[in-house]
Parts: C-alpha cells; sequence; structure tokens
C-alpha cells in the first residue's frame, strides 16, 4: 500500500518546531574525526536536533567530542547492537523519537522535520527510512564535500511515504513508545557490526505498526571505510546472521536464501575479477566457514568473536563498529 501527500516542508530555517521531542541517536567506534564531522556538521544545521546521544565504547573513539556543548555522550559495551540499545535506555522516557543516524550519515537539513512530521501525522508508523541519494559503501567511499553537493543538487523533492521490509541502518527513525511498552531492544546476539541488525528490529518493531520509507526526507551515506570490519569476520556473518534471523522469525526463508546467495556470488566474482575495493577472498572465506558450521548444526552470529583479522582459528579479538550493509 502506499499513500503520498501534498503537505511540503521546506528545506531550510523556515520549517516550524518539530512537533515531536527528537533525539539523534549515534553509536561510533573507531572513528572519532569521522564521528566529529559529522556531529559537527549536525549542530551546524539550522533546525538541529533537540538531544544528540552519542554512544562509544571507549572515551578514545570520541575524540574532542567530551568538550563538545550539547553532545550527550555515554559510554556502552561495544557492539553496535548494545551501544543503539544503551542510547534507548538514555533517551527514555522524555523522547518520542529517535533517529540513529551512522556516524558518516549526512541527512539533509529538513530531514528530521520531515521525519518528525510523518511520525506525527501517521501514528500507526512505527519505523522509518529516508531516501538515500548516494551510498558510499557501494564503491570507494564519499567525501563531506561531496555529500553537501548532492543534497544541494537534489533540491526540492516531494514528501512519498511507503511500506517497506525494513529500515536501512544508517538512518533509522524508531518511535520510542512501543519499545518502551514492549520491553525491544536490538539483538546483542548479533555482535560488532550487527549485520542485518535493521532487518532484525525493523521485523520486531512491525508486529506493532508500520515500517516505511520516506521519500523526500534526504541524505547521504559516507561510506566511510576506515574502521570497518575484516572480510573474514563480515563473510561469515553474511552467511550465518541470515540464517539466525530465519531461525529467529524476523527473515524469511527466501529472503535469507536470497540475502546469502547475493553475498556469496559476489565475492566469488570479486575473486574472479580481482576486486580490490573491499576484502572479497576474506569474505569468501568467511562465507565457507559459516557454510561448514550450518551443515553441521553450530553457525552463529557470535563466532565471529573468535575470528581474528587474518585467521579463520579462534583467537582474542576486539569488536569494533558496524560494517557494510550491502553485498
Amino acid at each position: 500500500m502506499q499513500a503520498r501527500f501534498d503537505h511540503t516542508l521546506p528545506r531550510r530555517a523556515e520549517c516550524a518546531p518539530l512537533p515531536l521531542r527528537t533525539a539523534v541517536g549515534i553509536a561510533s567506534a573507531g572513528r572519532p574525526a569521522t564521528l566529529h564531522q559529522t556531529i559537527h556538521y549536525l549542530a551546524a544545521m539550522q533546525a538541529p536536533p533537540v538531544r544528540t546521544i552519542v554512544c562509544v565504547p571507549d572515551m578514545d573513539d570520541a575524540g574532542s567530542l567530551s568538550s563538545s556543548p550539547g553532545v550527550e555522550l555515554i559510554v556502552g559495551r561495544r557492539g553496535l547492537t548494545c551501544q543503539r540499545n544503551a542510547i534507548i535506555r538514555a533517551a527514555a522516557p522524555d523522547t518520542d523519537i529517535i533517529v540513529f543516524l551512522d556516524d558518516d550519515f549526512v541527512p539533509a537539513p529538513d530531514f528530521m522535520a520531515r521525519m518528525a512530521a510523518v511520525f506525527a501525522r501517521q501514528e500507526d508508523v512505527v519505523i522509518a527510512t529516508g531516501e538515500v541519494l548516494a551510498d558510499g559503501i557501494l564503491g570507494k567511499g564519499l567525501s563531506m564535500a561531496e555529500a553537501l553537493s548532492i543534497i544541494e543538487r537534489a533540491g526540492e523533492r516531494p514528501e512519498l511515504v511507503t511500506d517497506v521490509y525494513n529500515a536501512y541502518g544508517c538512518n533509522m527513525v524508531v518511535r520510542l513508545a512501543p519499545v518502551l511498552e514492549q520491553a525491544l531492544t536490538f539483538d546483542e546476539e548479533l555482535p560488532l557490526y550487527g549485520w542485518l541488525e535493521d532487518v532484525d528490529f525493523s521485523r520486531t518493531i512491525a508486529r506493532h505498526g508500520r515500517s516505511v520509507k520516506v521519500a523526500g526526507a534526504l541524505g547521504v551515506h559516507l561510506g566511510v571505510k576506515s574502521g570497518r570490519q575484516p572480510g573474514l569476520r563480515l563473510g561469515y556473518s553474511q552467511v550465518a546472521n541470515p540464517a539466525y534471523l530465519m531461525r529467529k522469525g524476523t527473515m524469511t526463508s527466501a529472503r535469507a536464501i536470497a540475502q546469502i546467495s547475493r553475498n556469496m556470488l559476489a565475492n566469488l566474482r570479486g575473486v574472479l575479477i580481482a576486486d580490490r575495493s573491499v576484502d572479497r577472498l576474506g569474505r569468501l572465506r568467511g562465507n565457507i566457514v559459516a557454510m561448514r558450521d550450518l551443515v553441521a548444526g553450530n553457525a552463529s552470529p557470535s563466532r565471529v568473536l573468535e575470528f581474528s583479522s587474518s585467521s579463520i582459528k579462534p583467537s582474542p579479538s576486539t569488536p569494533a563498529n558496524r560494517s557494510e550493509q550491502t553485498s
């Protein structure tokens, strides 16, 4: 079902005050420079969020943010799902919607206002994602200057709200009331970068309302490459995590099989054509290890905690931030 609205919000300072109590939540690790750049941009927006909550696993990950006014800096257990749960606890109970952003997502100046207007007008919407104009994950990555140019060139776009299977984790707006009433959380069984945590959470909260995409709420995902995970870990997650969500019931078997197949084929193709933009060989090795574990009946998302960056042998490891959400 699709619904179109003629109501158009201005893109700049003319935006009316947000009708709902809004907080931005950013989980970050290992990229203090990127985090600082994004926070500086958000603070300079002409309609900044009421609250900005940043969760890092260690104060070193925050860089100079510890002295930045207007930022609520908290320390949480390392891992995207753990850090986002810490943000929910920090935001409750005096927040209506949380705008979860990756630390390298650049929203258009009216992104918050457009999202808040949808949530205020359509009370059955419980989770929403915006329109990603460009995604640096799909290539070499984008700079802040490139992102701002892309947003500026996009100009004014009409609002169109459509139902979607899941929100995209780089920009995911959540209504807090059902989260608190139903004691919903991000699944901490998905460790480190939480591959497919957006699908899992979207399908969980969608039992209590609508999951939608808001075209016209624009942004750019830089896809910064630093601080991302070795190919081996991601490759294992590309197989183990969809299988886990399928067993859990938050991903259909058809989607899980398609996701696994698409990832494995992309990695195999990347190896054959010597794609150097990402660690295709490491991802393919991780895929194979996970498939062996699936056949043996002992595949688990948490096994990535045993992997080093260069070997499939168990070893001490340091969890880090989310990795790519694409094949």
